[in-house]
């Protein structure tokens, strides 16, 4: 448990003492990953800040558990676009590299499909076209273009609008004429099948919008992006894990003079004459501000901790008409004695079940939990020995699931020992047998756990999910259009998900808060 209070030493001086007005008071709810960003960006500005958590850890989902002597990170494991986090250590005049070791992945994943191929993603260019050569060399021309398209949507998609605000419709008027020279209504499966023939391909250059919530099925085809940014800037795995960065980025917030309070829940944010002016917490607290930031769930901002008062646009009907992303089956486990086993199960694995579009369907549609599954496989394990005692294993096997809010919802508390029974059948028969016989720690996280843990609405993983109309300026906006003083920032917002994302949405919020010079107190 952390709670930073800076204390500072007041020295006496001679003659007349006017002291210095205090510093505008920025709130930030929750210490995710953009909260804490958000939290550095304000400091670095010149707020006083203070940041509220209900866990007892700082990083939300990018936190982690240790079990048994295995440490498990609980969300993101991967790390891209590393130079996001280093422009916003420079905001602070801080050296990233000097606080957190990022190591570069090679390769970045493996593919398996149930016959027996194989796809393995790195950042050389030539040794990812001898893969494409080697599954389809037909396909070679159609991935070269394919890679040619995510560099324009980088370009466009990461670089231009996801690093700047987009809550005035002006802004997205100005970009519609790109948005359809560059199909942005065309889904990133379909996209990838106009380049490529082999299935398994088209896989492989369309499952990313899974890591951020969104069906590759349905999301815009602008991120095909993704495999620019992989290419460009490679895939990395934080030593110590994610929750290593988070409390780097504490450390930071503890260096600015800010607070961060942890297990203390807000209930709600108060309003008054339209504007934001503080929270109140869950044991009647209250704590003023200048400007309130948002980390919660932007569903759970509008609802929750608004709930007394009047919007216009993010009502509670208007909430419920959202489609939201998948929800997510997560089994950390600890094994014994097989740091040299499975030697050909590297430090991430992507294990598809036998079918593709119609799991989706059946995920993100239906709402229907699958007898099949489709498993991402983390081993940190193999690059980071500290995750687990001497001679053995830590792993993560995420299954992208139905969220809890359709109409005939799982029941967790029942499925749950049998999903994860399931779970570890796949893995036995496919990648790693005689698992059982090794297990020595289990912890399961289903889309109840993310609905109570982190107060997701409807367990969702990824808050709401990236269709094309509910991107940019139709996504809940970074700068609220409900009340004064009030700010976005995380997954919900824009642009989205992912810890590109996240951090990208407090350098916008660095743009959008006022100079505090000009803050009255």
């Amino acid at each position: 448990m952390t709670r930073v209070d800076k204390i500072k030493t007041h020295v006496p001086v001679v003659g007349i003492h006017r002291p210095k007005p205090a510093k505008p008071h920025a709130v930030v709810i929750g210490a995710g990953l953009g909260g804490l960003a958000g939290a550095m960006r304000l400091g670095a500005k010149g707020y006083r800040v203070t940041v509220v958590d209900r866990l007892d850890v700082p990083g939300g989902r990018g936190s982690s558990m240790t079990q048994d002597g295995h440490r498990f990170d609980l969300g993101p494991t991967i790390v891209t676009v590393p130079q996001v986090f280093k422009e916003l250590w420079a905001a602070c005049g801080r050296d990233f590299e000097a606080d957190v070791d990022l190591r570069p992945m090679d390769p970045f994943y493996e593919i398996r499909w149930p016959d027996g191929s194989t796809f393995t993603a790195c950042q050389e260019t030539g040794r990812m076209r001898a893969e494409v050569a080697r599954l389809s060399p037909g396909d070679l021309a159609g991935y070269d273009r394919f890679l040619r398209d995510a560099e324009t949507r980088y370009w466009f998609g990461f670089e231009d609008l996801g690093r700047r605000s987009m809550h005035e419709l002006w802004e997205l008027i100005k970009v519609l004429p790109t948005f359809a020279r560059l199909r942005a209504d065309r889904s990133v499966y379909a996209h990838a099948a106009r380049r490529v023939k082999d299935e398994r391909l088209r896989m492989a250059l369309s499952f990313h919008p899974l890591f951020i919530g969104g069906d590759p099925f349905r999301v815009t085809s602008m991120y095909a992006l993704v495999s620019h940014l992989e290419k460009e800037f490679g895939v990395h795995y934080a030593m110590g894990g994610v929750a290593a960065m988070a409390r780097a980025m504490a450390d930071v917030i503890a260096d600015q003079g800010s607070t961060l309070r942890l297990e203390t829940e807000v209930d709600e944010i108060l309003i008054r004459d339209h504007r934001a002016v503080g929270i109140r917490l869950v044991g009647g607290e209250e704590i003023a501000a200048d400007i309130v930031v948002s980390n919660a769930d932007a569903g759970h901002t509008y609802d929750r901790l608004l709930r007394r008062r009047t919007k216009w646009r993010w009502t509670t009907d208007s909430l419920k008409r959202k489609r939201w992303s998948m929800g997510l089956f997560v089994w950390y486990f600890g094994t014994k004695g097989t740091r040299n086993k499975w030697a050909d199960v590297g430090h991430h694995t992507i294990l598809n079940g036998p079918r593709y579009k119609g799991l989706v369907n059946d995920i993100f549609i239906k709402g229907k939990l699958a007898e099949d599954m489709s498993l991402y496989v983390h081993r940190p394990s193999v690059t980071d020995p500290s995750v687990a005692p001497e001679g053995d294993d830590t792993f993560y096997v995420l299954s992208p699931v139905p969220h809890i809010g359709h109409d005939d919802p799982v029941d967790w508390a029942e499925m749950g020992e049998t999903y994860r029974a399931r779970v570890q059948a796949v893995l036995e028969e496919q990648m790693m047998p005689g698992l059982g016989d090794h297990l020595k720690t289990s912890l399961v996280f289903t889309p109840e756990t993310f609905r109570d843990r982190y107060l997701s609405p409807h367990g969702a993983g990824f808050s709401i999910e990236p269709r094309i109309l509910q991107s940019a300026w139709f996504r809940p906006h970074n700068v609220s259009e409900e009340f004064k003083g009030l700010y976005l920032v995380g997954a919900g917002t824009h642009p989205g998900a992912g810890l590109p994302g996240v951090v990208s949405s407090a350098e916008v919020l660095a743009q959008l808060v006022p100079d505090p010079a000009t803050v009255t107190t």
